[in-house]
């Protein structure tokens, strides 16, 4: 054989041999490589399954990727606590944001006080007394929240709240000759609450995915909220003490939501409003102890209502972490309060102290910073 035939045999024994190994090649690579399923990030920050073959032109920057959906997990994963997409799980509708949340806040909170009762005695002269004297204070509480969100596009969630204010009031000196006094006042508040939470957007705002600023929640749930008020006349010099304590004890469902608004990175301005329109289990108790001696409970069931709103700026410092700080407005009507059962004359009568006034009105407001986390 001619040296050219030699080197044709060898030339065409090579690309024969380069042919097969460019298709086993091809096949390595599709197994290992092309196994996944694309995704593409539209333009609202979420994770979408694509074909492989993306037919036509793409209308938004998008971002492919291969999702492998296997070993997932999301504490670790910053794209799906970025953007809340699937980059860790197989399906693609699930999403990888913390399902948890609690929170902690500090109220100081005081509220406003109806006209007042005036009195005249015990004693000679009797002493003058105004319970508008003992006023609302701004003493201290405490704001709790517990919460899961569910389903895989985590749309709806379960919270359980709970704030209170306690020893809300003063004292306030009684003076008319010889005879003195101390006039108090004592207010507790408790507040608890059971709400759904449904979010149409399916967006997480304190994640701060893709370009949505503004967020709705819907809200609907069970709330009891306690207003005790407690009016209390000490008189030593004639051995007479007189104790008026209203408590309204309201319960039923209520409705609401929240505003979110990502006015700058990681800051939301957020609304809460909510409106309850309840059943009130109220009662007032009177005793007396001096020259006479009486303990009258005088119980009534009425409607009452009860509407709140929330104002805050949250920072949402990490995707595990937000802090907080707002302002919380409580308007409460159709209640009875201490001021309304006073009597106007003292010693007074068990007669005069049975029965209950109520269609008042008191609006509880104050501060409240605190924080949430994820997990």
């Amino acid at each position: 054989m001619s040296l050219w035939g030699v080197t044709q045999t060898l030339a065409l024994l090579t690309a024969y041999r380069l042919s097969i190994a460019f298709v086993l090649l091809s096949l390595v690579c599709k197994t290992f490589f092309l196994k996944a399923d694309e995704y593409v990030l539209d333009e609202s920050g979420q994770l979408i399954e694509m074909p492989l073959s993306v037919s036509g032109k793409l209308t938004a920057p998008t971002l492919l990727i291969d999702v492998d959906g296997e070993a997932c997990d999301f504490y670790e994963d910053d794209w799906c606590q970025r953007y809340g997409g699937s980059s860790c799980i197989g399906l693609p509708g699930k999403q990888c944001w913390p399902r948890w949340f609690a929170s902690a806040s500090g109220l100081v909170m005081t509220r406003s006080l109806p006209d007042g009762g005036n009195s005249s005695g015990p004693g000679a002269p009797p002493l003058v007394v105004s319970t508008r004297s003992a006023s609302a204070s701004w003493p201290g509480g405490v704001d709790l929240r517990l919460g899961r969100w569910f389903g895989d596009r985590q749309e709806h969630a379960i919270e359980l709240i709970y704030w209170g204010v306690y020893n809300m009031g003063s004292s306030a000196q009684q003076q008319a000759g010889a005879t003195n006094g101390v006039l108090s006042r004592s207010d507790t508040i408790n507040n608890i609450e059971i709400n759904w939470l449904y979010s149409p957007q399916k967006i997480r705002p304190e994640f701060h995915q893709g370009n949505q600023r503004v967020n709705w929640t819907w809200l609907a749930g069970f709330r009891f909220f306690q207003l005790e008020d407690q009016l209390i006349l000490d008189v030593p010099s004639d051995n007479f003490v007189l104790q008026t304590t209203t408590n309204n004890n309201l319960f039923g469902g209520q409705f609401g939501g929240r505003f979110d608004w990502e006015i700058a990175p990681r800051m939301r301005f957020v609304v809460v409003p909510k409106f309850l329109l309840a059943g009130n289990a109220s009662s007032n108790r009177a005793t007396e102890s001096g020259a006479t001696t009486a303990d009258v409970r005088s119980p009534v069931d009425v409607f009452s209502w009860l509407g709140s709103v929330d104002t805050s700026v949250a920072w949402d410092v990490t995707e595990r972490w937000s802090l907080w700080l707002g302002y919380r407005v409580v308007g409460v009507g159709n209640i009875a309060q201490a001021d309304g059962q006073w009597p106007s004359t003292l010693p007074a009568s068990a007669a005069s102290l049975e029965g209950i006034a109520t269609g008042s009105e008191s609006i509880i407001h104050g501060a409240f910073a605190g924080f949430e986390s994820r997990y």
